[in-house]
């Protein structure tokens, strides 16, 4: 029995501001506890050095490494065997010079190992007196 004949029924209605008023306090807990890590921020300082430059001049060998991984000294091109066979061509470069300097220039995609076998080969050889080098960033 339907005692209320003349009545129409109202339309539920959902009232969404306690549900904007729960998300909105969700957001501001994630924000509060999330903790943001910099991971490609260094903080690095380099050290500074002053002097004169040194009156003997030393002949550096020049040691090249590219992407592909192909060696080079003093812009002739080497064949890479070994370590054994790079410190070889690095004696075979300095010739009767006791302690050269040992210039690495190495392509910035040039594999990790690569330039470890130029310092392990410098190594083997005797050399000591390692340097690479670099080139400013455009600003």
């Amino acid at each position: 029995m339907n005692f209320q004949r003349g009545r129409s029924r109202e339309e539920p209605e959902i009232n969404l501001i306690p549900l904007i008023d729960v998300l909105l306090v969700i957001l501001i807990f994630l924000m509060v506890t999330t903790s943001y890590a910099k991971f490609s921020e260094l903080q690095i300082n380099l050290p500074q050095a002053g002097g004169e430059a040194s009156a003997t001049q030393v002949k550096s060998i020049n040691v090249t490494v590219d992407a592909s991984e192909h060696y080079g000294i003093n812009n002739q091109a080497v064949s890479y065997s070994g370590v054994e066979a790079l410190a070889a061509a690095l004696k075979n470069a300095a010739g009767d010079q006791t302690d050269p300097v040992i210039v690495i220039n190495a392509d910035a995609k040039a594999p990790h190992q690569a330039v470890i076998n130029v310092m392990e080969a410098a190594r083997q050889a005797g050399y000591g007196r390692i340097t690479f080098t670099t080139q400013n960033q455009p600003k």
